[in-house]
């Protein structure tokens, strides 16, 4: 049984590898790429777009150039759009698959710091996972796959990740989209609102967490 456990996690590990390797080296496109083959399916690249951006956890792509691709593509408002959708459904099956391979993890008895953590996702899951959301930088597929180990509840995490992630969204698609404007007031514009919509953020969670420094079976 333990060498069968063994072999398993050696093959998950290969896997893995096999998976960032080809997102390296087959995918490693820019986002100027990215649009010219989003654009290349006409009328179905809004579909194509969203199936994408719904698998990309899976080959563990850049977020963030999708993102931008998605602005250049189709601007930045319908790429908000088309980015929320495939992005909420990309967590949500980063969040099953979690959920579904890390069984072991989820029953496991935590201690320490990561049973603290792990209790605080339990009882404020909604919160804690938008807080994370709303901040840009912070790896989006981590969130989803702590989250699903922490036995956050699925519904909760979907919601928390909708309204959390669409000022980020906005952010990266203007940012791209204004690329395509070559207005250096436009580009300037969008940079700006990047920053703000990165910072401000961080600087809301930290007075948030300040305030709020919860403790193991305490809910707020």
């Amino acid at each position: 049984m333990k060498n069968k456990r063994i072999i398993k996690w050696l093959l998950a590990a290969l896997a893995i590898g096999f998976v960032i390797w080809l997102s390296r080296s087959v995918f490693n496109v820019n986002a100027e790429d990215l649009r010219s083959w989003i654009l290349s399916f006409g009328l179905w690249a809004p579909l194509v777009y969203i199936i994408a951006y719904t698998i990309r956890p899976l080959i563990f792509f850049p977020a963030s150039v999708l993102s931008i691709a998605g602005g250049l593509a189709f601007g930045a408002w319908m790429g908000t759009l088309y980015t929320i959708i495939g992005a909420t459904l990309g967590a949500a099956l980063s969040f099953y698959v979690a959920k579904t391979l890390g069984k072991s993890l989820v029953k496991k008895q935590w201690t320490g710091n990561a049973a603290k953590i792990q209790t605080q996702m339990e009882q404020n899951g909604f919160l804690y996972v938008l807080l994370f959301r709303f901040i840009p930088v912070i790896n989006f597929d981590l969130i989803s796959y702590l989250a699903a180990i922490s036995k956050v509840r699925f519904v909760s995490f979907v919601t928390a990740t909708f309204i959390g992630i669409i000022p980020g969204t906005f952010a990266y698609n203007f940012l791209g989209s204004s690329f395509v404007s070559g207005n250096p007031k436009i580009i300037a514009a969008a940079i700006a609102v990047f920053i703000i919509m990165t910072v401000v953020p961080i600087l809301i969670r930290n007075r948030w967490t300040k305030k709020n420094k919860l403790e193991p079976g305490k809910t707020k």
